[in-house]
């Protein structure tokens, strides 16, 4: 049976659904297999490690704000450096925290359609490719998209998060 013909779950839909109101015609792809980490998003994809969004949710430690860093599956993420950028120390959030301004599980959150508005960064290192794929709300949906649309569709702020 192949992907297309087998129905989304309901948070790959929600996506799905958010992308087409959002006038894009991106296909979210569900798989059998796990596309929770982002060599398994890349093995699935058929592309590099560097063109996976990971999408790290991290906490102000005085605001309590959420905080999101889409990055590219081959960075680690420089936690002083968002600091600098966001104006007080963070912390890496908790999967009940991730959950409750997302809406979704760790391992499957989309850089769009959360639960709450969030302040976001996006790694530069994705802007040396022409394509990227994020998370579609499973750990086992994922999506391709032009590099240039996850900032128009996230208004997040292009920075080196490494």
């Amino acid at each position: 049976m192949d992907a297309m013909s087998t129905p989304l779950s309901p948070s790959a839909q929600k996506i799905q659904t958010l992308l087409a109101s959002l006038g894009y015609d991106y296909q979210v792809i569900e798989h059998v297999e796990s596309t929770r980490t982002a060599q398994e998003a890349a093995d699935r994809a058929g592309c590099e490690l560097g063109q996976i969004v990971k999408s790290l949710i991290f906490m102000g430690k005085h605001s309590k704000k959420p905080i999101l860093v889409l990055t590219s599956g081959a960075n680690r993420v420089n936690e002083k450096r968002i600091s600098e950028y966001s104006g007080e120390a963070i912390g890496k959030a908790d999967a009940d925290f991730a959950r409750a301004v997302t809406g979704f599980a760790i391992g499957g959150v989309p850089p769009i359609g959360h639960a709450q508005n969030m302040e976001t960064y996006l790694d530069e290192d994705f802007l040396q490719y022409p394509t990227i794929w994020a998370a579609a709300g499973t750990p086992n949906a994922i999506f391709e998209l032009k590099t240039e649309d996850l900032q128009k569709m996230t208004g997040g702020r292009i920075v080196s998060v490494k």
